[in-house]
């Protein structure tokens, strides 16, 4: 039996539907208030591929439930994870991401399970200079660059290191920011639902990016090949969050934006936001960590994973494309 956390997510709904397709059984855990929107989406057409998924209501921060759910497993994937890039949020992001990850990797040794994958991010290699390559072998160093969610992230890549230690067989991979059909509200996914609003400002940084569906398919072959105390960057293509936004803007059929966000109106944005949440309950879609950090150029290496699967990624024109027409043909759909 394979174990999928985090199963109604961006990774974790296209990892179900990549292990279903191969004719796996999958025991797919899910928080109580988790959405199947995302799982409905990525199984449209393929509603059959359900029956191989078995549901299993819980939390990673619960003992008990992680208990449960690993019983009868030989592999695992866990996706789980909370992103957030607010202060405030730091607290549960520690819960969630460190806490919960210890969990998983304590009751896979007590259970004898025999492959684990964690899904980190490139955020968890912490930030060097600006410019440089970041690669697999990059050491995390403590910087007013590094999110709370970053270190949350590098806290929970420490205690899967130490179940390494201890005789689990985990490897970590570490995706770029993810492009797919996921949740328009939130993480990268939002830039999508922004940019269909009429987005009319663009930062000046750059960073990595990456399909999701490549993501996927890194993870399930380096679980094929049995890799164990390895950690892998999944890295399509690094560009300019400008040229992503432009593509997404094309696709969508939307203009541009004109706008260039510089340091002083950078200041003033991630201001302006935390100043209107305290007038509201929504979450703004501008921090402090966002913004500061969205004037920044960060370089990530993809050669370790190319090397070892001899992976060709989907051009990030055609991930674009692929995300924007999924979300175009439910726009219609509600039109109608």
């Amino acid at each position: 039996m394979i174990l999928v956390t985090g199963s109604t997510g961006l990774v974790g709904s296209r990892l179900l539907f990549d292990l279903a397709q191969k004719g796996n059984r999958v025991r797919a855990m899910k928080r109580s208030s988790g959405s199947m929107q995302l799982v409905d989406r990525v199984f449209r057409g393929n509603e059959n591929l359900l029956q191989q998924i078995d549901w299993f209501e819980g939390d990673v921060t619960d003992l008990f439930a992680v208990e449960e759910a690993m019983e009868g497993v030989s592999e695992v994937y866990h996706c789980a994870g909370l992103i957030s890039f607010l202060p405030s949020d730091f607290r549960n992001l520690v819960k969630v991401n460190v806490d919960g990850t210890a969990n998983m990797v304590n009751i896979a040794l007590d259970y004898g399970v025999q492959h684990f994958c964690y899904v980190s991010s490139t955020a968890a290699l912490g930030r060097s200079e600006e410019n440089a390559v970041l690669t697999e072998k990059t050491l995390w160093k403590t910087s007013k660059h590094n999110s709370g969610y970053a270190i949350s992230k590098y806290g929970a890549e420490r205690e899967v290191w130490r179940s390494v230690e201890e005789g689990l067989n985990a490897f970590i991979v570490n995706p770029s920011i993810i492009i797919g059909p996921g949740d328009l509200q939130s993480g990268s996914t939002a830039l999508f639902g922004e940019v269909w609003k009429g987005l009319k400002f663009y930062p000046t940084g750059s960073s990595g990016f990456v399909d999701v569906r490549d993501v996927t398919k890194a993870m399930i072959l380096l679980m094929e090949k049995k890799i164990h105390s390895e950690r892998y960057i999944i890295n399509s293509e690094n560009v300019s969050y400008r040229g992503i936004i432009n593509g997404i803007a094309d696709s969508f059929g939307r203009s541009r934006p004109s706008i260039r966000v510089g340091k002083m109106l950078t200041e003033i944005g991630w201001r302006s936001e935390a100043f209107r949440k305290m007038f509201r309950t929504t979450k703004p879609m501008i921090t402090r960590e966002t913004a500061r950090n969205g004037q920044r150029n960060w370089i990530y290496s993809n050669e370790k994973i190319k090397k070892e699967l001899g992976m060709d990624f989907i051009p990030l024109n055609d991930a674009i494309e692929n995300t924007c027409r999924i979300f175009m043909e439910e726009f219609s759909n509600v039109r109608k």
